[in-house]
């Protein structure tokens, strides 16, 4: 396992402030703890590079020389870019914190901050970073698997997650039920799924459980 993690390309952390002095001095501490780091004086920089989809975290200075980095903080959202953001300020105050933590930072630090400040922030950005990675990489997998059932598969998934038993099903699609149950254990195997729990999960991540079903469900 440790062979394996070795393997895996260190974490990418971005840095924008317009401070040459700052970035110089971030950059450095991010390299000696193992981290890939990239420095850009302004938001428009890290937008036209790649780095913006591959960085793991992103380290803002909130007041940048001509842009606001809360506003490019809300800008990203936009883009749906996801990266857990670090603000920093020398001139903070609560409702700038507020605005920052609402819009989904994970720290706010005050600038100038301490060397285990930084990487403690850092640290905990880019662990948020890889669950929602490994999250979202769990989502697609499981669309990769519905996308590979039938359509009167995916509908006999449908009811199921919303309770129905075969028969019901049987009777609200016009099926026999028998041909009701041979849907339902291919589409059990075709997704992987051990149990009726684990099927429901999937179907709530997809959004592909008939909830309205229920109420079928009851008057049968």
């Amino acid at each position: 396992m440790e062979l394996q993690a070795d393997t895996l390309p260190p974490p990418l952390v971005c840095v924008i402030d317009d401070d040459a002095e700052i970035l110089i001095s971030i950059d450095s501490l991010l390299r000696s703890e193992g981290y890939a780091a990239r420095t850009f004086r302004s938001p428009r920089d890290f937008i036209a590079c790649d780095a913006a989809e591959a960085a793991s975290c992103l380290i803002l200075d909130v007041q940048l020389e001509g842009a606001d980095g809360l506003d490019f903080q809300q800008e990203l959202l936009r883009r749906n870019l996801r990266v857990p953001v670090i603000l920093m300020t020398g001139h903070g105050d609560i409702p700038m914190t507020v605005r920052g933590m609402k819009a989904g930072a994970v720290n706010f630090l005050s600038k100038p901050s301490s060397a285990d400040k930084i990487l403690g922030a850092v640290s905990e950005a880019v662990e948020l970073d890889r669950q929602r990675r490994a999250e979202s990489e769990q989502d697609a997998s499981i669309r990769s698997l519905y996308n590979s059932l039938s359509p009167r598969e995916r509908e006999v998934m449908g009811l199921v997650t919303a309770g129905l038993l075969n028969k019901q099903i049987a009777g609200r699609i016009n099926l026999r039920e028998i041909t009701v149950k041979i849907h339902r254990g291919s589409m059990m195997r075709k997704m992987g799924a051990q149990s009726l729990a684990d099927l429901v999960r999937m179907a709530e991540a997809l959004g592909a459980r008939q909830t309205s079903a229920s109420r079928f469900a009851s008057r049968s």
